[in-house]
């Protein structure tokens, strides 16, 4: 008895080496209501998500400038390839759709008109491609930090702006460039309207596509064939005019916000109209009706996604 009491006293309390370990502080212990606490990855309310997607716009902005530079890096020609690429596209198609197989029937300023549908849809299927794999080329970054993941789809859109810059600079000296004149009056002013609603609208896209492809990883392989029908039924290098006698079909392309895009474009900036109420119309209704479904769609799984 006296040895076990020996024992018990010359035994240190379990504070006391605490303090002796970590200092003299350590041996106060703080209780932390589990009300204090939230899961991680956990989804905020949408105006809280909002604010935190806007606190990080500097850094999105960053981040897409320096993947568009580092995206050509290792070529030749480097950003060049941001110009280059649109105009290689619009010669195969020339010289296929507009020479082989007559497409440019009845259009007047053919080659303008071409280049226009495709610097424009370019933008529109890479945007969208990309946002698509927004969330599984993001994977190990979702695991790592605690972020809102519509930051994700939506630098890839930011990307496809930046990519679309220099294009743009290219295809208006195209357009002044090429023999055939094109009609410059004030409705140029609308085409920045008609670009603003293309982003609007593919970044609702790139969102929607962004929480169904996390979801079925299988539909990235779909997306880009889809992106082959989408840029038939665009009018991209032929006249919607050419199916006049299938009244349905004419129906199905005025209604396709892509075809909308590029007739308001095309109308602005070769043929010197001012797009018609309805286009307007129709085109803001895709653009913000798109945009918010598509937020609404992603901000709902914000949780699933550190799952992937």
């Amino acid at each position: 008895m006296e040895h076990e009491a020996e024992v018990q006293q010359g035994a240190a309390r379990p504070t006391d080496l605490y303090a002796e370990l970590f200092g003299k502080n350590a041996s106060t212990l703080e209780v932390v209501s589990t009300g204090r606490l939230a899961p991680v990855g956990a989804r905020p309310p949408i105006r809280t998500y909002l604010g935190q997607i806007w606190k990080r716009r500097h850094f999105l902005w960053a981040e897409a400038r320096a993947k568009v530079t580092s995206g050509t890096r290792e070529t030749l020609l480097g950003q060049a390839w941001l110009v280059v690429n649109p105009m290689l596209n619009g010669l195969a198609y020339y010289l296929i759709f507009g020479l082989v197989l007559g497409a440019k029937a009845g259009i007047e300023n053919f080659i303008g008109y071409l280049i226009i549908g495709v610097f424009l849809f370019q933008f529109t299927s890479q945007s969208v491609v990309n946002g698509a794999k927004s969330i599984s080329s993001g994977r190990n970054l979702i695991r790592a930090f605690a972020f809102p993941r519509a930051s994700l789809p939506v630098s890839v859109v930011l990307r496809g702006v930046l990519n679309l810059a220099p294009a743009l600079g290219a295809m208006f000296v195209l357009l002044v460039t090429l023999p055939e004149k094109e009609h410059w009056t004030a409705a140029a002013a609308f085409f920045p309207v008609v670009l603003a609603l293309q982003v609007l609208f593919v970044t609702g896209l790139a969102l929607l596509l962004a929480r169904a492809a996390s979801a079925l990883p299988d539909l990235n392989q779909l997306i880009s064939v889809l992106m082959r029908f989408w840029l038939y039924g665009s009018a991209v290098f032929f006249s919607i005019e050419r199916f006049e006698n299938y009244p349905w079909i004419v129906g199905i392309m005025e209604a396709n916000p892509m075809y909308m895009v590029l007739d308001a474009a095309r109308d602005t900036l070769l043929y010197g109209a001012v797009p018609a109420l309805s286009t307007w119309i129709g085109l803001s209704a895709w653009a913000v009706g798109t945009l918010l479904v598509g937020f609404l769609v992603f901000w709902q799984a914000e949780e699933s996604y550190g799952r992937v």
